[in-house]
């Protein structure tokens, strides 16, 4: 935990990849789409907001993988 509150807490693509059971290579198609933002940190990673990216998971009804289940293709 980074100490953040959840409304601050960023996501790695792996993390909103797996919540969504996608490809990382989605979620950044999803960006370039505007379905998605990203915060850009100072080496370049993208990085996502926790608040939006829970609020794109209700919107289309997904429900988020548990953690440290696995993700199987």
């Amino acid at each position: 935990m980074t100490g953040q509150p959840d409304h601050e807490r960023l996501l790695t693509p792996a993390e909103v990849a797996n919540l969504f059971r996608v490809h990382p290579k989605t979620v950044s198609r999803w960006v370039q789409s505007g379905k998605l933002s990203a915060v850009r940190t100072l080496g370049g990673h993208r990085r996502y907001r926790a608040n939006e990216v829970y609020a794109l998971l209700e919107e289309s009804g997904i429900s988020p993988v548990e953690s440290g289940a696995p993700v199987t293709s």
